[in-house]
């Protein structure tokens, strides 16, 4: 029985998961890129996972509401406005992913753009889909070396009115992720 640690932003995103093989715990980060890191890493210590998977809503901008997205790369648009600095803003867990066995048959690949900002204009967006935890949940993990994969479902369109749209799509989102992840996807393969 191998342990996956399940993360999602707010009460309505949650979606228990139903895999043979698994332990499956879970933890409410809360909002926010700081938020997501610090209640992650209090749930690592804890549980000591195998997988950290985060589900939850995302916005798009080239995207239809109700797309779901296996994100494997994730972009910090706050650092990316200071790339000329240095600093690091991008990260791929495939290699880790990869390497532990798990999501071989996931094809789905999609970019998520984090930010602390809940976007709401038009904007030119690096990435598939955008929300506001993803990247920091993604850069823990890797400094713990636990491989991190997010599913995210497309609840609004950005610059259409996106927080009424996100409000209103939860319980959809609720219903697509689980959808998605107990009967699409039936799990996860995971070799030891």
């Amino acid at each position: 029985m191998w342990k996956i640690l399940v993360t999602y932003a707010v009460q309505d995103e949650f979606v228990e998961i139903k895999w043979p093989d698994a332990e499956p715990y879970y933890v409410r980060t809360g909002i926010g890129k700081v938020k997501a890191a610090y209640h992650l890493s209090e749930a690592i210590r804890q549980v000591e996972p195998d997988l950290v998977l985060n589900i939850g809503s995302a916005g798009s901008v080239s995207h239809r509401v109700g797309d779901v997205f296996v994100c494997r790369r994730f972009v910090d648009r706050d650092m990316q406005k200071l790339s000329a600095f240095g600093l690091e803003w991008e990260i791929d867990t495939s290699a880790l992913l990869e390497e532990k066995g798990f999501c071989r048959d996931w094809t789905e690949n999609g970019v998520c753009n984090t930010g602390d900002g809940f976007l709401t204009e038009l904007s030119e967006v690096a990435g598939d889909v955008a929300d506001m935890e993803a990247y920091a949940q993604a850069f823990v993990c890797r400094a713990r070396q636990i491989p991190f994969v997010s599913v995210k479902y497309v609840t609004d369109i950005i610059g259409q009115n996106s927080v009424k749209h996100w409000e209103d799509k939860l319980a959809d989102a609720r219903r697509g992720l689980s959808h998605y992840l107990n009967v699409m996807k039936k799990g996860i393969a995971h070799e030891a």
